[in-house]
């Protein structure tokens, strides 16, 4: 089927004024000012109540930590400290169950905010969840949201001198194992593919050294992408000098780590070399904006980055260091530390949402989503100005971000519609709220 989205308010796109032509999944055509589709359509959405830009891509969560939002444990607190009071309460109550309604719940918050392709850093595996790559790509099929499923790992806990407790970690080949059976199992390297599989050991205080080379090998055997946390925080600069001799990109490039196939999260105090260094291998970094401010860890160097040749991406992060899954939200936050970080008038909405688009796609790996371009997946994200905090606003596309959308009112995926009125199909908001909320009172009652 021909589907003409016509006449949206405004449209993230070049030529595409009276919107765009979707067909199997695909946008095959842009429609400019004055003109019409070039061949019949089939159906017409009618999308002059509408502002549409590309499906929004988060590149770094945790969606476990939506089990811990606002813990009164961990508040007020700076990563290690915030790790340190919260790891013992994840170790204790991270069920099956209670996983699977985390990750629905993430997916769903993200999804209303507008975003149709996922990033979930898991690395958290007590005695029982060793399904939770199975768990998450089940959730991200019923939702019809893309998703690269993040095959995080912990191999160093408190008794190897690490920060985890010893019960959520996992040895090097039971990880190794297991990662070969995910990327065979779920990784579809293909244009449109709705699942991919990424290598993640969650960072250098928290795995071994050759957890870190292996997963290289077999990145490059599977040809899928790599992550880790790196250079959070001035800690961990700290913590690699004692330990490993080095600073972290240092030690990264030590391990192999130092190509294109991968995107780090954070990754905020690094030096001017390492800028370079990065940028020079087009190594990406997913920007974390409201986590970073949460935990006060710092602030992302995102035009240096980009300059020296590094994709920048934006991701929401843990929702117990964000605290929501809102990615919409993030990218309003990533556009007020950049102007505080650097000024005003270099820095415009228009650099956020490329964050939030092109650059995240770049992070992942994918050439065929993050535009409105022909040829490209049909994955929009579409929303109204009716709400009062638009009013007067003149800039459609600038409003979005200035004053704060924060809900789509409509979201498609591969073509399908996965949000109408901003409900996601599907799903029962309510009982998702009750039961995420009833497993959640376990991480408060055995503090």
């Amino acid at each position: 089927m021909r589907l003409w989205i016509k006449d949206p308010i405004a449209i993230l796109a070049t030529g595409a004024e009276r919107g765009v032509v979707v067909e199997n999944g695909r946008i095959v055509e842009l429609v400019g000012r004055g003109a019409s589709p070039g061949k019949p359509v089939d159906e017409t959405f009618d999308a002059s109540r509408h502002v549409v830009i590309p499906g929004l891509i988060n590149t770094h969560h945790h969606f476990f930590q939506t089990l811990t939002r606002a813990h009164p444990e961990a508040i007020n607190k700076e990563l290690f400290p915030w790790l340190k009071a919260l790891y013992p309460i994840w170790a204790r109550n991270v069920t099956p169950d209670g996983f699977r309604l985390a990750t629905r719940l993430a997916l769903t918050e993200l999804l209303m905010s507008g975003c149709t392709c996922v990033s979930d850093h898991h690395y958290l595996y007590p005695a029982g969840l060793e399904s939770a790559m199975d768990i998450q790509a089940e959730e991200a099929g019923r939702l019809g949201i893309r998703m690269t499923l993040t095959r995080g790992s912990m191999n160093l806990s408190e008794k190897d001198g690490g920060l985890p407790p010893d019960t959520i970690v996992q040895d090097e080949d039971t990880i190794l194992a297991d990662c070969e059976r995910v990327l065979s199992k779920y990784h579809d390297p293909d244009q449109g593919a709705m699942l991919q599989v990424a290598l993640a050991p969650c960072a250098p205080f928290t795995v071994s050294k050759r957890l870190m080379v292996d997963s290289v090998g077999l990145a490059e055997r599977f040809d899928c992408r790599l992550h880790t946390h790196l250079a959070e925080t001035n800690d961990e600069n700290e913590y690699c000098l004692e330990h490993f001799s080095c600073r972290p990109v240092d030690y990264l490039e030590e391990c192999g780590w130092m190509s294109e196939r991968v995107w780090l999260a954070h990754g905020i105090h690094f030096n001017d070399d390492e800028v370079k260094r990065l940028g020079r291998h087009h190594v990406g970094v997913c920007h974390c904006p409201t986590s970073n401010m949460t935990l006060a860890s710092g602030q992302c160097r995102t035009k240096e980055l980009e300059a020296a040749g590094s994709p920048v991406g934006l991701g929401v992060d843990g929702s117990a260091s964000n605290d929501n899954s809102n990615l919409m939200e993030s990218l309003r936050h990533a556009l007020m530390i950049n102007r505080l970080t650097y000024d005003a008038a270099s820095v415009s909405h228009f650099d956020a949402f490329r964050w939030a688009s092109e650059g995240s796609a770049r992070c992942l790996g994918r050439a065929d989503i993050g535009a409105i371009e022909a040829g490209r997946q049909a994955d929009l994200a579409f929303y109204t100005l009716d709400e009062l905090r638009f009013s007067g606003a003149g800039d459609p596309l600038a409003a979005l971000v200035l004053c704060g959308a924060h809900t789509a009112d409509r979201v498609m995926v591969a073509g399908h519609w996965q949000v109408e009125d901003s409900r996601p199909a599907g799903v029962d908001i309510e009982r998702l709220r009750a039961e995420h909320g009833e497993a959640a009172r376990r991480f408060l009652e055995t503090v």
